[in-house]
């Protein structure tokens, strides 16, 4: 194997010619405060509890659930050095560890030795910084934990797909089956079995040797070797197998492992493949390739109308709820059906109605209202966004966004079917299993990787889809914990194409760039300051509202851009809209002025309004319909008797008995101007409404009912938390103390202590009281420090390394090295006390 000078400086800062640390705990105590820190940063997990010392630390960090976490955390050829670091032996040096992932010098096959050169050092820095490697450049050692999960087993190849050792592969093999391999292979015979498998290692590492000895080979054992070169390195043999097997098993490079196993060993794979761990090296991240590039003002023009559409479509969203929204399913979330309705009342398809609705959720605009016949509906935060600038309500939903853990692209599959998860769990909109706490760290990945590309470029997905597999190519927590439907590894580019999709439909892109009022936002890390940067980008942008229609012949009005609110709320109420998009087209129906007069206007008013607010003359038909139906309307009353109409025109009211269509409401005359019926106020209202009347509802006392519409909301809520991805990290404060406590306590556990006869190290000591208060005072005279076993209020047993100031009433008062403060404790709580021991 060759050795490629690292031409670097040590990435710990420690040579071959210091002293090398005996264990991961005097690692960790070798480094400074601001190297824990960023282990701590790093590895969060690590802080919870935080470690009393040093080689609590190291213990912890060396567990089997803190270590897979870091290795999932880490890029592509950092995870690759660590499986080099795995099947290399331990300990290894930083040459053979380069060695490992260059290959040999001169193999075309490899990568250029200068590329991996360059990247393996902030490799190594990486593995140092997270615990996963420790030791000096000459005597590296990956943790025991990681070496165990990335380095071969029994019938599992190592993710190199290299297989075990000749040691490990002979380690059950009978002394003198070892003794034909070693003869066969032509080397001198030996009764020491560890000396024979010795001696076949070395021909296998030995790269002269090795090639002769294969030139030898037959080529159907060349061929065989060929297809286990690169893992898995297993096969099957049979009881009698064919000569170039044989040949193979004779001379070791097939090793037997159970019965009708063979594998091939590390050190004849290496050899094959030209000292390389890995078939595919990967030390540089893969470029995000740009897939177009526009005009910057193209791009925030196109992100500023998909914000306006996206607060209109959230707009009118919320208006279908405004009454009450749908039910809420006895399992939590939203139906099928009613997505689908919703979907059709957005004009758009159910997954997409699934984005607006779970986006309305995480700004806190809907919520269910907790009643006993649980329904959705506005909160009252709504009626607050809506009377905010459209700029300032853009901002809300997209912070909302940022950090979401809810993957609503879960909810409909393609067919349009309901989703279910793998455990049988439905996944409906709103649900309660739509959280993936991998979303918010996958969302800004691919928002800062748009960031990083010229301005008005847009990426192309594969090779952004590249770059996240690169970064992070080891199954991920949330994926792991993922039960959808399909592949749960897949879940982060899903997460990511999903990413893709929603930046455009909220305009924080365009045309698939990154525009100014996103790239403000996201430069920013949503604060206060960087909300404010994108609202004053993208206001300008905005159209401005009118206070005008165009009213056509055919009983249409054309709004050319969006309306102020006061008039698209009361055009809302006396038109139907009949198509959206660049302008919006309303329509006038006998229905929809009917419903203009119940809610309380007069003709005269409607005649105003839109006078007031068209730009073309009222047209004739238009203004004839609102007096038709002004006139008819009210001409018949409706109250409760269980139901009555009556109408001074007598006449009229034998009409609508001589109607056929009036037989199911089961009228009969009281009087000549008097009906009454045996059905409902409303159902009668709405038969006769069908017939081609126009009645209006009356009240007991006879006046005429005005309808309108009744906003429903909930009590005040909040919007959802997001679901953290493992323990949040910590700021610089936490930091600080974490560090400081566990220094202190280090350095109790370590300090040199005077041990009673018979009293076993590292115990808390024992003493009497009275020991112990004469113990104290004579520390106070002397000045000096001495160690104490102490135990909490909550029963938590600690010792401390303290310098006594006062002892009185019960109480010592001393400066506690291991907090760093002057403390007070109780006597009675201290177990007893020892003398440190002299320095030397």
């Amino acid at each position: 194997m060759s050795t490629h000078e690292p031409d670097r400086a040590a990435a710990d800062g420690s040579g071959a010619g210091s002293t090398a640390p005996r264990s991961l705990a005097e690692a960790l105590r070798a480094r400074d405060d601001a190297s824990l820190g960023a282990l701590l940063r790093a590895r969060p997990d690590l802080l919870n509890p935080v470690p009393g010392d040093l080689t609590q630390l190291a213990t912890r960090a060396g567990t089997r659930a803190s270590v897979i976490r870091a290795l999932e955390h880490l890029d592509r050829f950092t995870l690759q050095t660590a499986e080099a670091l795995a099947v290399a032996p331990e300990p290894t040096t930083y040459g053979t560890l380069l060695a490992l992932l260059a290959g040999d010098e001169g193999d075309d096959a490899g990568v250029d030795a200068r590329t991996v050169s360059a990247a393996l050092p902030h490799a190594v820095a990486a593995l140092r910084e997270q615990a996963l490697l420790w030791g000096p450049d000459d005597r590296l050692r990956l943790v025991r934990t990681a070496r165990e999960l990335l380095a071969p087993a029994p019938q599992r190849p190592s993710p190199t797909g290299l297989g075990p050792t000749v040691a490990e592969a002979t380690a059950g093999m009978s002394p003198g089956r070892v003794q034909e391999i070693v003869t066969a292979a032509g080397l001198a015979s030996t009764h020491d079995p560890v000396s024979a498998v010795a001696s076949l290692t070395a021909l296998f590492t030995d790269r002269p040797r090795m090639s002769a000895l294969l030139d030898q080979a037959p080529a159907d054992a060349v061929e065989v070797l060929s297809r286990l070169v690169w893992g898995p390195p297993y096969g099957q043999v049979t009881a009698e197998p064919a000569a170039h097997l044989r040949w193979l098993l004779d001379r070791g490079l097939l090793l037997p492992t159970a019965p009708g196993t063979v594998v091939l060993p590390r050190e004849a794979a290496l050899h094959l493949r030209g000292g390389r761990a890995h078939r595919a090296l990967e030390p540089v991240p893969p470029a995000v390739e740009p897939a177009a590039t526009h005009r910057p003002t193209v791009v925030n023009a196109t992100g500023a109308g998909q914000a306006y559409t996206a607060l209109a479509t959230v707009e009118e969203l919320l208006k279908d709820w405004d009454e009450g929204g749908p039910a809420v399913l006895r399992a939590g979330g939203l139906s099928m059906r009613d997505l689908k309705r919703t979907a059709a009342a957005l004009d758009t398809t159910e997954s997409l109605a699934a984005f607006w609705v779970e986006l309305a959720y995480a700004a806190g605009l809907i919520a269910s209202d907790g009643e006993a016949d649980e329904q959705y509906a506005a909160t009252p935060a709504y009626d607050n966004w809506l009377e905010r600038p459209a700029a300032d309500r853009w901002a809300r939903l997209v912070t909302a966004w940022l950090p979401a853990t809810r993957t609503p692209g879960l909810v409909a599959g393609r067919d349009g079917g309901v989703a279910v998860s793998a455990a049988g769990r439905t996944l409906a909109a709103l649900g309660p299993h739509l959280d993936r706490s991998a979303a918010p760290e996958v969302r800004r990945r691919v928002l800062a990787l748009l960031s990083e590309l010229p301005e008005g470029a847009s990426p192309d997905p594969e090779t952004l889809l590249a770059r996240l597999r690169w970064e992070r190519p080891l199954r991920g927590a949330a994926a792991s914990s993922s039960d959808e439907a399909g592949d749960p590894d897949d879940l982060r580019a899903r997460i990511a194409r999903w990413t893709l999709t929603e930046a455009e439909l909220l305009g924080f892109t365009g045309r698939g760039a990154l525009s100014e009022h996103g790239r403000a936002l996201l430069e920013g890390g949503v604060t206060t300051a960087a909300e404010a940067a994108a609202v004053a980008l993208l206001a300008p942008l905005l159209p401005e509202p009118l206070d005008h229609v165009l009213l056509q012949a055919d009983l249409t009005a054309v709004a050319p851009g969006p309306l102020e609110r006061p008039l698209a709320e009361a055009l809302s109420v006396l038109a139907d809209v009949e198509s959206k998009g660049g302008a919006t087209v309303y329509r006038f129906t006998p229905g929809s002025v009917r419903r203009a007069l119940d809610s309380g206007r007069t003709a005269s008013d409607l005649h105003d309004f839109l006078n007031t607010h068209s730009r073309t003359p009222v047209p004739q038909p238009l203004a004839y319909l609102i007096d038709d139906v002004a006139r008819k309307h009210g001409h018949l009353r409706i109250g409760a008797a269980s139901a009555y109409v009556r109408c001074d025109d007598d006449v009229l009211l034998g009409e609508i008995l001589a109607d056929k269509r009036s037989a199911a409401l089961r009228l009969r005359r009281l009087a000549p101007t008097v009906l009454a019926a045996q059905a409902d106020p409303a159902a009668l209202l709405e038969g006769l409404r069908q017939m081609g009347f126009a009645p209006a509802a009356e009240s007991p006392e006879g006046d005429v009912l005005i309808t309108r519409a009744h906003a429903r909301r909930t009590g005040p809520r909040s919007a959802p938390e997001p679901v953290p991805e493992g323990p949040p990290v910590p700021d610089g404060t936490l930091l600080t103390a974490a560090v400081r406590a566990i220094r202190a306590g280090d350095l109790a556990s370590t300090t040199p202590r005077k041990h009673a006869p018979g009293e076993q190290s590292g115990a808390l000591p024992r003493t009497s009281a009275a020991d112990t208060l004469a113990t104290m005072q004579a520390a106070v005279l002397t000045g000096e420090a001495v160690w104490i076993g102490y135990v909490n209020a909550e029963g938590s047993a600690s010792q401390r390394v303290i310098a006594p100031i006062r002892v009185e009433g019960g109480f010592v008062t001393a400066y506690d090295h291991t907090a760093d403060e002057v403390r007070t404790y109780p006597l009675h709580r201290v177990t007893g006390v020892a003398e440190l021991e002299a320095e030397a």
